[in-house]
């Protein structure tokens, strides 16, 4: 059987305030009326001074303790011991007065619930049986002249047994909702932990998708212009001095989308409402060169109003093809093809280089750049498709609807 102090059953269960206030005044009210009482039907007797004073000093006692003493002790075995030493004084003058006017036992159902509450359970249950064996013993031993009452006899066990029960079950039923609470606020806790991290993944995600295409994509054509001019500069000044002014053209523009990238920006290239067919006409022209050369062609008429996000991911996705043609492909040259259709713009990305079989390489993944692309479609609902053979060069197409899924 699971037990619990009184301090922590108060804790689970708030709202038993109520409860417990109609109790104390029912034991007061009882107090008054058994007292009113037995000043009624015995006058005068030489008792009656006594149990005046004993009722007194146990309605003190009563208020003292659970109405005005402290709700919370500094540590649970104190707050137990403390309790068990006040209804220890409580029960002795309540038993005191038994005693002497038997009728002061109407008091015994309040003093049920405050042993409940009072107690752990074990030892409340056990308090109660006594007080009631004491009950039925005071009122048979007061009545013996009026012959054998079986109310008498059954009756007190009958009332304790329904007070505790009923006591029982509202404390379970409040433990048990108490573990409800707790587990939908734990759960809540570890679903908040878990977006938390999710946004922190998509986060890092991102950032690392962007810095791909554009510092990383922008560093390596600048190494390579750099060491071309380099093995240049004695025998070719004018062209090494040509690809020295490439890199630091690819610089400034790197400057620009780091500066775009911080402030969460869209790529430089489509800053001031540029278009997409524009910007993807700019990076073919900054993307050739002698050994390269990068075409750009247009089919369909241009969705004008094309969201921001589709046209940047397009972007993003041409710079990053752009960059694995330039580093792994050997292509002599490049195309990109943007073409609008009634429901999907799709994006064509082909070079005459190596190629490489897709089928050794599942999906056509390796490195960073495919997977990033990749994902830049499908999270607008897109798809990215790859054509490669070995000697054959390769076709990356991306793919996205023109009507976003949750816009459908």
């Amino acid at each position: 059987m699971n037990e619990r102090s009184p301090v922590d059953t108060e804790s689970a269960d708030p709202d038993a305030g109520w409860l417990a206030t109609v109790m104390h005044v029912a034991f007061f009210v009882l107090l008054c009326s058994s007292l009113t009482r037995y000043l009624l039907v015995h006058p005068g007797t030489p008792a009656t001074p006594w149990v005046i004073a004993l009722a007194v000093v146990l309605s003190l006692l009563y208020v003292l303790g659970p109405v005005l003493g402290p709700k919370e002790a500094p540590a649970p075995g104190t707050a137990i011991r403390d309790a068990r030493l006040w209804l220890a004084g409580v029960i002795g003058v309540w038993l005191t007065l038994v005693i002497l006017a038997p009728s002061f036992a109407m008091c015994a159902v309040p003093l049920f619930y405050t042993a409940m509450r009072s107690l752990r359970t074990r030892s409340a249950i056990v308090l109660v049986a006594l007080i009631t064996v004491f009950v039925v013993v005071a009122q048979v031993k007061l009545r013996l002249r009026f012959g054998f009452d079986p109310n008498l006899m059954l009756g007190p066990p009958a009332v304790a047994a329904l007070a505790t029960a009923v006591f029982l079950h509202a404390q379970r039923q409040a433990a048990r909702l108490q573990a409800v609470i707790a587990d939908l606020i734990r759960t809540r806790r570890e679903l908040a932990a878990t977006e938390r991290r999710e946004g922190t993944l998509a986060e890092r995600q991102r950032l690392s998708m962007e810095i791909h295409d554009t510092l990383a994509q922008g560093l390596s054509s600048q190494q390579m212009l750099l060491q071309a001019a380099e093995r240049l500069w004695d025998s070719d000044p004018g062209t090494a001095r040509r690809h020295a002014r490439t890199a630091a053209s690819i610089a400034e523009h790197n400057l620009a989308e780091a500066r775009r990238f911080v402030h969460d920006l869209a790529p430089a290239d489509l800053a001031g409402g540029g278009s997409l067919d524009g910007a993807l006409r700019a990076l073919a022209g900054r993307e050739s060169s002698d050994t390269l050369p990068v075409r750009f062609h247009q089919d369909g008429a241009a969705v004008t109003n094309l969201p921001e996000r589709v046209q940047a991911a397009l972007l993003r996705i041409a710079q990053g093809a752009l960059a694995n043609i330039r580093e792994h492909a050997g292509a002599r040259s490049a195309a990109l093809t943007l073409t609008y259709l009634d429901e999907q713009v799709v994006l064509d990305i082909a070079d005459d280089g190596r190629g490489f079989d897709p089928v050794e390489r599942p999906g056509g993944v390796r490195g960073h750049g495919l997977p990033a692309m990749r994902v830049r479609a499908e999270q607008l609902g897109g798809t990215l498709t790859i054509e490669s053979a070995p000697g054959e060069g390769t076709v990356l197409s991306a793919a996205i609807p023109l009507t976003p899924p949750h816009e459908a």
